[in-house]
Parts: structure tokens; C-alpha cells; sequence
């Protein structure tokens, strides 16, 4: 996909050194009377007034206070480009604080920044976004979301949207279908997340396999990743990203839970990636490894394997985390294990 790039430059007419920013107690009601005007320029203006006073969590907690929020949703809708954009940007600002974002909730933000998932102006889309996925970090954000039905239609945009905003929307997703992950499998969201697992940008690559992970920590994902994904996943445990490598190995362990997903792993050559990982990967990609090897243990074409690779293991029992040590005794006993 080509790079699309997104300007947040504003029209020539409008000079943010212009804009009549008071300080004080008394800003924010004089900003709230302009925001109302019908003249465009003052709203344009007011907007970006807003945009300077809301970095300050005080001002937030006025501007919550003094109701500001039902006049940006109501400019959510503003037929202005210039509008839409600042008032995204203000509410995205708002989500850096706390109070920000209980505001957000409390006020229904969420539900009304759906009409901006199709906004014309990448920007303005690209605000939206970072919303959303500031939002999903509070589990009652990612519960609202949830309740808004916006994760069918935040899987149909990974396949539309530029690179940069896919970003923030896997970030969303990931935090969503922490909690839950039904209405995302309905979406038909494996396939698309298995076709950004190949993608060029690493970044998407590693955000997409940590989806899966997501998934696959529900009953009902399990089965649809295990089905669709698991090669994919074995092929990126060799992956030149080390990040890469370690959502990949998350999302495999989990896969493979099921019997299904262990034929499956053990049928795409999973074990000496796996075992690499052990010996030379990252300390969270060493732990789902070991894990992951465990469970192919199980299987007696796993523990034949494995059985010539102990001292793989006997390895880790120095790693310095705990974890880490704990996991590979667990897998030491479960190779060596004799009815």
C-alpha cells in the first residue's frame, strides 16, 4: 500500500497567532460562547484556543465542567473541514488525561465519532483514531467501544485505510478483544488480520500478530486461528523483527491449546523455530517458546523430538526470570515424563 500522507496544515486564512487566548478562569466561557457563533472564522479560531488550553488537565476539568463537550459533538458534524479537524484534535488532546477521558465516556463521545470513520479528510480520520485507540486503554473505554459496534467496522477499515492510521486501529482492536472477541470472528477478522501478518511495515506485522493473540485468548478464537493462521504464525517466528517474532510466538501459544492446533503447529515445522527461540530469543519470546513446546510435548511426535533438546532447556533454568526458570522446569518434567 502506498504511503498516504496526512497534512494537518491549516487553510492560508487562518493564523493560530491570532487567535484571542485569555488566561484564567474567564477563557473558557468566553471560547464556549464562540464556539456557538455562526461565524466560521470565530469558530475556526475558538477551536484552536481550545487546542492550546486543553493540554492543561485543569482547563480540561473546566471545560468538562462547563459542558464543552456537547458543543464538539455537535461540531463533530460541521460541514467545515478546518472545524472537524480541531475538534478531533481537541478531543484527542482531552484523551492524554484522565479526565479527559472519563469526560469522554460519560458523554457519550465514542458513539458520536462514527460518522468520522468515513470522513473524507485523512486527518480527520486519523484524529478519530487516536481517540479510539487512547480510549481502548481504559477497559470501561474498550467497553464502550464495544457497546457502540464499532469493531465491525474497524476490521472493514484495515483493509481501506493508509498504514499509519491501520496502526492505531490494531492498537484499538488489540485492547477490545482483550475483553471481548465474538463480534470481531463474526467480522470475518482472522482472514483479514492473517493478510496483515505478510505485511511490509513491521510495525503492522507485529500489531496484527498480537490481535491474534488477543484472540486466541478466547474459546472461540482458538479454534478460528488454529484453522486459518497457524502456518503464518510459524513462519514469522523467523522473522528479522524481534517484536515480530515475539507477538508471533504469544499468538502461536495460544493457538495451540487445542489438539487441532497442535497437529497443526507440529505439521508446519514449528518445533525448530521454537526451540531457536529458547536459545537465542528475547526474554518474553523465550517464555511463550518454552511454553509453546510444552504443550507440543504432549503430543508423542512432539516429546520424541524433544527429547534429544533437553539441555535446550536446562538453559533456561539460569534465565534470570522467574518466569522464565519456572516454565522450563514445567517443560523439562512434561519431555522426560514416563508412564
Amino acid at each position: 500500500m502506498a504511503h498516504a500522507r496526512i497534512s494537518a496544515n491549516l487553510p492560508p486564512d487562518i493564523d493560530p497567532t491570532k487567535a484571542p487566548v485569555a488566561f484564567g478562569r474567564r477563557a473558557l466561557p468566553k471560547l464556549k460562547e464562540e464556539l456557538q457563533s455562526p461565524e466560521l472564522l470565530t469558530q475556526q479560531r475558538a477551536l484552536m484556543a481550545l487546542c492550546d488550553l486543553v493540554h492543561d488537565p485543569e482547563k480540561v476539568y473546566q471545560a468538562i465542567a462547563e459542558g464543552f463537550l456537547d458543543n464538539l459533538k455537535t461540531l463533530l458534524r460541521h460541514h467545515d473541514t478546518t472545524v472537524r479537524q480541531k475538534t478531533t484534535e481537541v478531543l484527542y488532546i482531552m484523551t492524554m488525561h484522565n479526565i479527559g477521558r472519563q469526560g469522554l465516556l460519560q458523554n457519550g463521545i465514542i458513539s458520536a465519532l462514527t460518522e468520522l470513520l468515513d470522513d473524507p479528510e485523512d486527518i480527520c480520520r486519523k484524529n478519530t483514531h487516536q481517540v479510539l485507540e487512547m480510549m481502548a486503554k481504559l477497559p470501561e473505554g474498550a467497553v464502550a467501544i464495544l457497546q457502540a459496534r464499532l469493531i465491525p467496522l474497524l476490521i472493514s477499515k484495515l483493509k481501506t485505510e493508509t498504514d499509519g492510521i491501520q496502526e492505531l486501529i490494531l492498537d484499538t482492536l488489540s485492547n477490545c478483544l482483550r475483553v471481548e472477541a465474538s463480534e470481531a470472528l463474526a467480522a470475518g477478522a482472522v482472514p483479514i488480520l492473517k493478510e496483515k501478518l505478510t505485511h511490509s511495515l513491521v510495525t503492522i506485522r507485529t500489531k496484527a500478530a498480537f490481535v491474534l493473540l488477543e484472540i486466541g485468548t478466547h474459546p472461540e478464537g482458538k479454534g478460528a486461528v488454529c484453522e486459518e493462521v497457524i502456518p503464518v504464525l510459524v513462519s514469522l517466528l523467523q522473522d528479522a523483527d524481534p517484536d515480530v517474532q515475539a507477538s508471533a510466538t504469544g499468538a502461536l501459544m495460544f493457538a495451540i491449546v487445542t489438539p487441532q492446533g497442535r497437529f497443526s503447529a507440529l505439521g508446519a515445522g514449528a518445533i525448530p523455530p521454537l526451540l531457536k527461540l529458547v536459545a537465542e530469543g528475547t526474554s518474553t519470546a523465550r517464555l511463550s517458546a518454552v511454553k509453546a513446546l510444552t504443550m507440543l510435548a504432549e503430543l508423542p511426535q512432539g516429546r520424541g523430538t524433544l527429547l534429544r533438546h533437553t539441555a535446550t532447556f536446562r538453559q533456561c533454568l539460569r534465565d534470570p526470570r522467574e518466569a522464565v526458570r519456572r516454565a522450563a522446569r514445567a517443560a523439562i518434567g512434561v519431555i522426560e515424563w514416563k508412564p
